[in-house]
């Protein structure tokens, strides 16, 4: 059952026997035709054995599809959202495209720690004392 090659990118290229393409029934719109035709498409691609993949790429994509992904690496993608074969394959193969293109995002850049202004500093304690003060004045007046 190979395919035609997904183009992800410039660098990455999944080649057709990567991907795994099965059939079954849809439900949802389609008269009678939802019965006797299997259009709805399920994608297996198996991340973990992946030669055009990173392994940064792997873990990320893995993460990404969450409950997707069998716990062998293999991700699943159903697409029955039209109701021919061959539109749903599309969808099925650019919903692939995404998640990878989106797991070989460049992580983002470090946090940068910073320190609070010595004028937020003076603020703040001046209002704690202020609200300290307020609390004080609620107790029972002394009576020397």
């Amino acid at each position: 059952m190979a395919s035609d090659p997904l183009y992800i990118n410039d660098n990455i290229v999944l080649a057709g026997w990567e991907l795994t393409e099965q059939f079954v029934l849809a439900g949802g719109p389609g008269g009678q035709n939802v019965n006797k035709v299997s259009t709805a498409v399920q994608l297996f691609f198996n991340v973990q054995a992946s030669p055009a993949l990173s392994d940064r790429i792997k873990a990320n994509a893995l993460k990404i599809a969450g409950k997707r992904a069998s716990k062998e690496g293999v991700l699943m993608i159903e697409a029955s959202r039209f109701r021919s074969q061959e539109r749903n394959r599309e969808d099925a193969r650019e919903r692939l495209k995404e998640l990878i293109l989106k797991a070989a995002e460049p992580p983002p850049p470090p946090r940068k720690k910073t320190k609070p202004t010595r004028g937020s500093v003076e603020r703040r304690l001046k209002e704690k004392s202020g609200r300290g003060e307020i609390k004080k004045l609620r107790g029972r007046p002394g009576g020397d």
